[in-house]
């Protein structure tokens, strides 16, 4: 009973090869790849310099698990200390909720809904009922956008009317961006939590608030971004290890995409630097037979999307670096996991996340070959490492 397991996403951190990548228009697309690729040329050489020195993580396997995956990548891979594998979605989509879903043991069992790329993208009930929740007499946006572009392009707008800047993604996702002081975070907190019924309804995944402060050209979003997800389409690994009365604790955005469901306690930070300090206290301090399931959003958030290569290759290493500590750490029983939800290619085209193969990193558990695996997969193996029942289709690799 001495046992725990630590589940940790690298959100976006793909190592291409999907079979399926060219159906979502990400034949080629490889995040960890063609970021070591970008160093490796001096093209990534802004806050740091050279090769891409991840050396906790290929020691855990990733090197090989990168190989693995993609049959024309080829990286001088040291002998690894852990257990590692590529593992393939089945999900028909690149989104977080799908991802994280099945990687706790559920696939998305339905075919989730897009709004189109045109502008307006949105159809006039959807506007007519965020005026409706907000308000207002009009919304701005409705469009697909990143972020930072689409507050830039109607921040003055948007305090000068006080209408909401709608946008969304090649995701299953609605987003509304407002200032937090001239519109009101709660305000734009609860306009997005009376809205997400009526768009989960229609099989749209997430709504999700998106507040930012300052002032037109000077602006910063912040760290109160709040996640509406769907409920998960059936119990996942959270609710098999409550059930069996253990203890969960979720990290950073795992609260949002589970919709609170099967999560004990909820930790979040205003950072991924946060967020680690956070798992290393876990590490000290969750129950045994515990699991602790962990998000570090930034990735994707801060340098996949706004496709920023030496940002994302900053990030890596330090995450790296920080995981050196965390497996220092470990004690005997433990079981940690290393993988990611889906890619978010930052040499690739467009800003949306991209069709990809995982890596599957373990430690704790011996070293060796897991192969080619599948998301459900990993969900089955932290089950059984806890030694509780999996009701999903997975197989464990342990």
């Amino acid at each position: 009973m001495n046992k725990r397991a630590f589940l940790v996403v690298m959100d976006s951190v793909g190592i291409g090869g999907a079979p399926d990548a060219a159906d979502f228009g990400d034949a080629g697309a490889n995040t960890l790849g063609h970021i070591a690729q970008a160093c490796a040329a001096g093209l990534a050489d802004v806050g740091r310099a050279g090769l891409l020195q991840v050396p906790h993580l290929m020691g855990l396997g990733l090197g090989q698990a990168m190989e693995l995956a993609d049959a024309g990548a080829s990286f001088d891979a040291v002998t690894p200390a852990g257990r590692w594998g590529a593992a393939t979605e089945v999900s028909r989509g690149k989104d977080t909720p799908s991802g994280h879903w099945e990687l706790a043991g559920v696939p998305v069992p339905w075919e989730w809904s897009y709004f189109p790329d045109t502008t307006p993208a949105f159809p006039p009930d959807l506007v007519a009922e965020v005026c409706r929740l907000a308000g207002t007499d009009g919304i701005l946006g409705n469009c697909h956008a990143s972020g930072v572009p689409i507050i830039t392009a109607h921040c003055e707008a948007h305090l000068r009317t006080g209408w909401p800047i709608c946008y969304t993604s090649a995701d299953s996702v609605f987003q509304i961006a407002a200032h937090e002081e001239a519109f009101g975070l709660e305000r734009l907190i609860a306009l997005c939590e009376a809205l997400a019924p009526y768009l989960h309804a229609r099989k749209v995944g997430r709504v999700i608030a998106r507040p930012f402060t300052g002032v037109c050209g000077d602006f910063k979003r912040t760290a109160n971004r709040r996640d509406f997800a769907m409920d998960p389409p059936g119990p996942t690994l959270l609710d098999w290890v409550q059930d069996a009365g253990r203890a969960t604790h979720a990290v950073g955005k795992i609260g949002d995409i589970f919709s609170g469901r099967g999560i004990g306690t909820l930790h979040k930070g205003k950072s991924d630097a946060d967020l680690f300090e956070v798992l290393l206290g876990l590490q000290d301090s969750a129950e045994e037979g515990s699991l602790t399931f962990a998000n570090f959003v930034e990735f994707d958030s801060l340098y996949g999307h706004p496709r920023d290569v030496a940002g994302y290759a900053r990030a890596l290493e330090w995450f790296d670096a920080r995981v050196a500590v965390f497996l220092a750490g470990m004690r005997p029983g433990d079981l940690a996991i290393f993988t990611a939800d889906h890619g978010n290619d930052p040499t690739w085209r467009g800003t949306e996340h991209t069709r990809e193969r995982v890596p599957v990193l373990c430690a704790g558990v011996g070293a060796g070959a897991i192969g080619h695996c599948a998301f459900v997969d990993v969900a089955a193996s932290v089950a059984a490492h806890l030694g509780v029942t999996a009701h999903g289709p997975g197989r464990s690799f342990l």
